[in-house]
């Protein structure tokens, strides 16, 4: 991010205020906890910084939402409420907004020059590895979405991450009072789920026409809900981009976080983490950014076998758009520091990985292997877009269809202009929300006709749970054709899109393989080598000065 960035954000801080006097009644909403005054921006009003909770501090600090209490005050909504706490992070926009605790909050935006009720509403969860983001990101801001697309009421969430959203205590003096806290920032999607619900007709919305969608973690999100029963009614149609649930831990996975917690915070009790200031908090978290949980298999909350509920045909009454990119593991280029570190970095996870399969499956990722043209490091890429992105959201489309859900299918493939990022992970967000001049990922502004396009499908698929968009027919996912979108400058249907690939690794779903990197044994063949050709490069470098210096000595001699 630019010096320029990062202020402008800082900059849209403020804080809401009580209003007392006049207000314009146009630009309101009066809900069961207040009356909320938004601002025009463009051709819409924006509602920003709504709180959908209780502020989870104090005694609720690590404790499941608590619904917002009512009340008639009437009240500015002209700033987004905080980022939830998290560390900053060059790609994470939303880092560089005041955080805090106090972060469950969520924006409105609804058209100006359509005032008809009962509008399709679209509720979106941003990504950031259940660690970050925020909605003060300015690629999620929904002026333009929603002023091209003017039937359409867009909400974006605000929930817990991290440190605060999703660590499991079980193992601090206390821990059995904190049974939700590896799932916290779920459970907050959820009660903002229900405060839509209950408030959304205020801003011309259909409470019983809502799609939640996501990206990344906000896409593995939306594809955890529909198996949650809290959530159950909340939603209709889901549109899940880059996530499913495969991003999921196990307790086990969790565990290191809460032990590196107990280390740095020198804390043996949750009275004791509940001592802890908002300050020294933020200090640990930037300790434990490498470490941090995504939604624990619990068995409570979430089943230990996250795709069973599809299987059994729990989820058969939501609509499901879902997808991924192409080369989804090069936007990790960027997150790591180059291509060096990327080069080093994906072998260490590649083996740990290896270690874990029987030979029966590690045959057949040789042959995945040798089917990838290019080096080694490429072809490991390949296999975690399709174990962690692709495969999943396969396996959860086909399992929706067969218990007689409706499902879509896409595979994004228009390219980042960033150097060796081509079709990453979140390059298709600038032209979902139309803010094409938002380039962190796209690197160049994004083509407008595309992003009309593809506003076009989502919001289609909210309205009507199709996402064809004129011309352009989107065919229902089926497991004899596996019709796919290819979402490529010209966007068009293709059949059994890398099917060798699919019919190679898809056995391998069982394993449950994720970017869990907490618990990563160093003791593998590619750093044994490395540290072996770094022995080899010193020896050699030190004998060639050796003998340079026996020459220069012997021609000083002479």
């Amino acid at each position: 991010m630019t010096r320029e960035s990062v202020d402008r954000i800082r900059d849209s801080y403020g804080q809401n205020q009580i209003i007392t006097g006049e207000y314009e009644a146009e630009l309101s909403a009066k809900c069961t906890n207040g009356v909320f005054v938004g601002a025009r921006d463009g051709d819409t009003v924006a509602f920003r910084g709504i709180p959908f909770a209780k502020p989870p501090v104090g005694t609720l600090r690590w404790k499941a939402p608590m619904p917002a209490d009512d009340g008639d005050t009437v009240y500015e909504a002209y700033y987004n409420g905080k980022s939830p706490l998290q560390t900053e992070w060059p790609s994470e926009q939303a880092s560089f907004y005041p955080r805090g605790e106090d972060c469950l909050y969520l924006n409105v935006w609804k058209s100006l020059s359509d005032e008809k009720p009962g509008k399709p509403v679209m509720v979106f969860f941003h990504g950031g590895s259940y660690g970050w983001g925020g909605t003060a990101d300015p690629l999620y801001n929904g002026r333009s979405l929603v002023g091209r697309q003017s039937d359409i009421i867009l909400v974006t969430v605000g929930y817990r991450v991290g440190i605060m959203g999703f660590v499991d205590l079980s193992s601090f003096k206390g821990g059995e009072d904190y049974p939700d806290a590896p799932n916290l920032g779920l459970l907050d999607q959820i009660e903002a789920l229900r405060w839509i619900r209950k408030n959304i007709g205020a801003f011309g919305g259909d409470p019983q026409n809502v799609t939640v969608f996501g990206e990344s973690a906000g896409g593995g999100s939306v594809s955890l809900l529909p198996i949650i029963p809290q959530a159950k009614g909340l939603f209709r149609r889901v549109i899940a981009e880059s996530g499913s649930v495969a991003l999921t831990f196990s307790k086990e996975e969790c565990r290191e976080f809460s032990i590196r917690l107990r280390r740095e915070s020198g804390a043996i009790s949750t009275e004791e983490l509940l001592a802890l200031s908002e300050k020294e908090l933020l200090v640990i978290n930037e300790k434990l950014n490498e470490y941090n949980n995504f939604p624990q298999r619990d068995g409570r909350l979430i089943p230990l076998d996250p795709y069973a509920p599809y299987e059994n045909g729990d989820t058969a009454d939501v609509d499901i758009l879902i997808g991924t990119n192409s080369e989804e593991m090069n936007y990790w280029i960027g997150e790591i520091g180059g291509l060096i570190p990327f080069r080093f970095s994906i072998p260490v996870k590649f083996e740990n990985d290896m270690k874990l399969l029987p030979p029966a499956d590690k045959k057949r990722v040789k042959l995945f292997m040798d089917s990838v043209k290019g080096h080694s490091m490429w072809k490991m890429a390949r296999f975690y877009d399709e174990m962690m992105f692709r495969l999943p959201a396969i396996e959860q489309a086909e399992l929706h269809r067969k218990n007689g859900g409706r499902a879509y299918m896409y595979y994004w493939t228009v390219p980042s202009k960033l150097p060796l990022r081509k079709a990453c992970h979140a390059v298709e967000l600038a032209y979902v929300f139309g803010n094409l001049e938002e380039t962190i990922y796209t690197g160049e502004i994004a083509d407008e006709a595309l992003s009309d396009t593809v506003m076009q499908m989502w919001t289609n698929f909210a309205r009507t749970g199709d996402p064809s968009a004129g011309d352009i027919i989107w065919e229902e996912y089926t497991a004899d054709k596996r019709g796919t979108m290819l979402i490529s400058r010209e966007p068009h249907m293709e059949y059994d899109v890398l099917g060798r690939r699919r019919e190679l690794l898809s056995p391998l779903l069982r394993h449950m393989i994720n970017p869990s990197y907490a618990t990563l044994d160093y003791n593998v063949p590619f750093v044994r080598k490395a540290v072996a050709r770094s022995v080899l490069l010193a020896t050699g470098i030190a004998g060639i000065a050796f003998a340079a210096v026996k020459i220069f000595k012997k021609r000083k001699e002479e």
